[in-house]
């Protein structure tokens, strides 16, 4: 993706400033919202491979296939808990809209309460909770 693009997460940042760092391995999240918000940009640039290693060793699945007929199209964070610069763990609780690439233009959207645990000053996904 290009670093001059608006990051998909909709910070309103680009690219080259908001997720890219992280998606390259040069910074890591500091929060667990801003992890969230970097592995839901993950979904959309089809990066697989920061998705895996910011996925708690626990919880992680043997590998990891993105469907890249889908397209992630919006972001809205509704709340946090906890998940700051001095927690150890938090919640995220999100929808992201999504449209499919294909033809059929189907849309939906995913509404998700996400864990996250901080080890070794680094935040990791655990699971979430997907509500209708």
């Amino acid at each position: 993706m290009d670093d001059a693009a608006r990051c998909p997460c909709l910070t309103g940042l680009p690219y080259g400033e908001c997720c890219g760092p992280l998606h390259a391995g040069t910074r890591v999240a500091g929060t667990a919202e801003a992890l969230m918000r970097s592995r839901y940009a993950a979904f959309a640039v089809l990066d697989a491979d920061y998705l895996s290693a910011t996925w708690h060793p626990s919880t992680r699945p043997a590998s990891l296939v993105l469907d890249t007929d889908q397209q992630w199209r919006r972001l809205d964070v509704l709340a946090t808990h906890a998940g700051g610069p001095f927690d150890d763990d938090g919640e995220v609780e999100f929808v992201a809209a999504f449209r499919s690439a294909s033809g059929s233009g189907e849309r939906g959207r995913l509404r998700e309460v996400s864990r996250f645990v901080r080890e070794g000053g680094r935040w990791f996904y655990v699971d979430g909770d997907v509500h209708a």
